[in-house]
């Protein structure tokens, strides 16, 4: 990993809490407001309390949860990740403004010794939902925290795809409309890969949703699961979109050095999967157990006790965290 510079870390340095995915007591905290309207959106990001965080760290010292040579590592991505991606935009879409994106995106950087990703340097960049620099939206309330969302996310990207540029559309709101007219602009801006870690109930009005906002052919569009156990949400019940799922992440004294199995700490927490209720079953599936659109496809980290090292100072989120949810997984996702 030297190529890279990343931060020798080993697995076994990572700082978990003692409460891990063996003990399901894990404390955790929503960070958006899952209480959405009908056609409202709510982030999937969650956060382990409980934790020591901190703005800084000594020199050397490694943050709590997984940083980026851990993720390469289980996911066998170091040599993609140090030779792969440069010319190559990952979106995300999320609402609201995140007014310390940008540097608390450089301080993750430099701690795990990844090239700087700046607007000055091209590799990032801030729109709003129509793709434009200015006017940006509202910051976040702490309420209603989709700021963390967004450090989550543009880490994410960081940890997997570190060559990759970073597009960040903020919708001016967690509409259904708001977001889909963020995703068109990131489409309509060039990114080949769209990460969407936000979901709500699914609707009648899905179908043109879908072909409103969702059906992009040639690029990877990608939403999360959901974080509440058995049950659709929409995006991730479109047709036109990767629907990413939520796996508990350890490591292991195998061939693989790693563990992996479905995160489901109860009934009411894990990964989203199931059936839909109205977007229709793509070609490509051929599964008998939904007569409509199944899900998930695919699936990465995503439980919180498993969870990884996010560096995000708004709303007084502290500095590092441990976040997981499906909002994890998904960019993880689009970035590979």
């Amino acid at each position: 990993m030297a190529s890279v510079g990343l931060l020798a870390v080993t697995p076994s340095a990572v700082a978990f809490p003692a409460t891990t995915s063996a003990n399901p007591a894990a404390r955790v905290r929503d960070l958006c407001d899952q209480h959405t309207a009908p056609g409202e959106m709510a982030c999937l990001a969650e956060a382990r309390t409980g934790i020591a965080r901190h703005l800084s760290l000594a020199p050397n010292a490694a943050p709590s949860g997984y940083g980026p040579s851990q993720l390469q590592s289980a996911y066998n991505l170091a040599s993609a990740a140090a030779s792969s991606g440069s010319g190559q935009t990952v979106a995300l879409v999320d609402a609201y403004d995140d007014p310390n994106a940008e540097s608390d995106l450089g301080v993750y950087r430099s701690q795990f010794g990844l090239p700087a990703c700046t607007t000055a340097n091209g590799c990032f960049s801030k729109v709003n939902e129509n793709g434009q620099a200015s006017p940006l939206p509202s910051p976040a309330p702490a309420s209603d925290d989709w700021t963390g969302e967004e450090s989550l996310d543009v880490d994410m990207v960081s940890a997997v795809c570190p060559n990759c540029h970073i597009l960040l559309v903020e919708a001016n709101s967690e509409s259904n409309d708001d977001l889909g007219t963020a995703v068109n602009a990131a489409v309509a801006k060039g990114a080949k890969f769209v990460s969407n870690s936000y979901g709500g109930s699914e609707s009648s009005s899905d179908s043109t949703y879908d072909t409103e906002y969702y059906d992009h052919p040639g690029v990877a569009v990608t939403a999360s699961a959901g974080d509440s156990g058995y049950g659709a949400e929409y995006p991730a019940a479109s047709q036109y979109v990767t629907a990413v799922g939520g796996t508990s992440l350890s490591t292991a004294s195998n061939a693989r050095g790693w563990t992996e199995s479905v995160w489901s700490t109860s009934s009411s927490e894990g990964t989203g999967s199931g059936c839909s209720a109205d977007d229709p079953k793509p070609s490509w599936q051929t599964d008998t157990g939904c007569s409509k659109r199944t899900i998930a496809d695919v699936s990465a980290v995503a439980d919180p006790a498993t969870g990884v090292a996010v560096y995000d100072t708004y709303n007084n989120n502290g500095g590092w965290n441990v976040y997981g949810g499906t909002s994890a997984s998904s960019p993880i996702i689009a970035s590979v």
